[in-house]
């Protein structure tokens, strides 16, 4: 079954605007099992269809022991991240998800060109949900061929914007009007020069969240309750008219995973240590969250010595160590963590603000962290010429560079000399590759 329609500017509050002619058509198709939460985009200029390029948008969310189905690769002689062996019947496989499927966007942000760590950190650092833009393989390597440029086959949209909002004296700065009767439903107006202005938030954006709590269901009586009890900072995400119409009439669900976080004043900083004669100078403590949960925070930190030379703050709390999360570790494990290397560490940290921050809007900083270089965690395989058959080599050797096969959760309790005995990888037999399974 297909669904062939024009594009129009319909807005929730506003009126139809007129139809811009130079628009290309748009035309859905989408699996009548699954129904329209999985459209295909067919992008076709002058009436062509033979020149379109098959683009769908796949949100996948695993429940508690559930993964998402798939492998993703980087293989020698081929373009693009390439989806592999995805289970029958598995999340990714009940979204539409194909072998050979180039993934072009996660959770909004254009990966084509981008290392492949860097994707795999991406999906990773998603969590349990997240949205998937991908091109059919025989259109992503036609396109190739005829040297297209692939963001120019996605339809122009903004990211949701997240926003981090600290009240002054004449409150958070901006109001909400919305329709009477209609839940769900609010539009914000943002004065310049205000403290929602400085934030980021667009005049006459939507409002999706309010401080990780999703407003779809509220009244405009709750929503005024609920801002005038809100902690400070407040956290917002919200979006512009013309991109939440783009993801509603695909059937796309908004997810603050998504969300540009560039506005927001916290970041996560990398801290590198070699450790010295006296250690690296910092105390690990388990304390409890703003959100209720126990977390990694270092203190005590000593002048002079490595931690405090590399940048590390009394409070931080940490986030990932030799480039792999530890934010669902007990103590024990973490310290095992930063002990697999006695010579050196790398460690991912926030700052006490900033973690309560994240925790107050239910996300994990890591899900806005780019890293331009490899995690040390990640070790090197390589594949044979079927990527459906991988073989296991126990004579593996410890390889710094982009991507393991799986994580062992048991792989850094041993002392480096004898790491690399242990890490699982692929027999080599022709054909490189980079591989993660999700």
């Amino acid at each position: 079954m297909a669904l062939v329609a024009t594009k129009k500017h319909r807005r929730r509050l506003s009126s139809k605007g007129p139809r811009d002619t130079a628009e290309p058509t748009m035309k859905f198709e989408f699996n009548p099992r699954d129904g329209i939460d999985n459209p295909a985009l067919s992008l076709a200029e002058d009436s062509e269809p033979e020149e379109g390029a098959q683009v769908r948008f796949c949100f996948l969310k695993k429940e508690d022991g559930e993964s998402f189905g798939f492998w993703l690769r980087q293989e020698a002689g081929s373009n693009g991240h390439i989806v592999r062996q995805v289970t029958p019947g598995g999340l990714a496989h009940r979204r539409g998800l194909q072998d050979g499927d180039r993934i072009l966007e996660v959770n909004g942000a254009y990966v084509e060109g981008l290392e492949h760590f860097r994707v795999v950190w991406k999906i990773k650092s998603s969590g349990k949900q997240v949205s998937l833009t991908v091109l059919d393989g025989t259109a992503y390597e036609l396109a190739k061929a005829l040297d297209r440029d692939l963001g120019q086959l996605l339809p122009h949209h903004n990211r949701p914007q997240l926003c981090c909002l600290n009240k002054d004296q004449s409150g958070f700065g901006f109001s909400v009007s919305a329709p009477e009767g209609v839940k769900g439903t609010f539009r914000l107006s943002v004065p310049k020069d205000g403290p929602a202005h400085k934030a980021g938030v667009p005049d006459g954006s939507w409002l999706l969240e309010l401080n990780g709590a999703c407003v779809e269901s509220w009244t405009l009586a709750h929503l005024h309750k609920k801002i005038k009890h809100s902690s400070n900072p407040m956290g917002l995400l919200v979006i512009d008219a013309k991109s939440e119409e783009f993801y509603r009439q695909r059937g796309v669900k908004v997810t603050a995973a998504m969300a540009d976080a560039s506005w927001v004043p916290f970041e996560v900083r990398k801290l590198q240590m070699v450790r010295g004669q006296d250690g690296y100078g910092f105390l690990l403590k388990e304390e409890k969250r703003c959100s209720g949960e126990r977390g990694q925070f270092l203190r005590e930190v000593e002048s002079g010595l490595p931690a405090e030379k590399a940048g590390m703050r009394d409070g931080d709390r940490l986030l990932a160590v030799n480039g792999e999360g530890t934010e669902d570790l007990d103590h024990q494990e973490v310290v095992l963590r930063i002990r697999a290397d006695r010579s050196r560490v790398t460690m991912l940290v926030i700052d006490a603000e900033g973690s309560k921050f994240y925790d107050s809007v239910g996300l994990s900083p890591l899900l806005f962290y780019d890293d331009q270089d490899p995690p040390l965690g990640l070790h090197v395989v390589h594949a044979s010429p079927s990527p459906s058959m991988p073989q296991e080599n126990s004579n593996a050797g410890f390889t710094p560079c982009l991507c393991h096969l799986r994580t062992d959760p048991h792989e850094n309790r041993l002392p480096p000399e004898q790491s690399g005995s242990s890490l699982p990888a692929f027999t080599k037999e022709g054909q490189d590759a980079l591989s993660h399974a999700f």
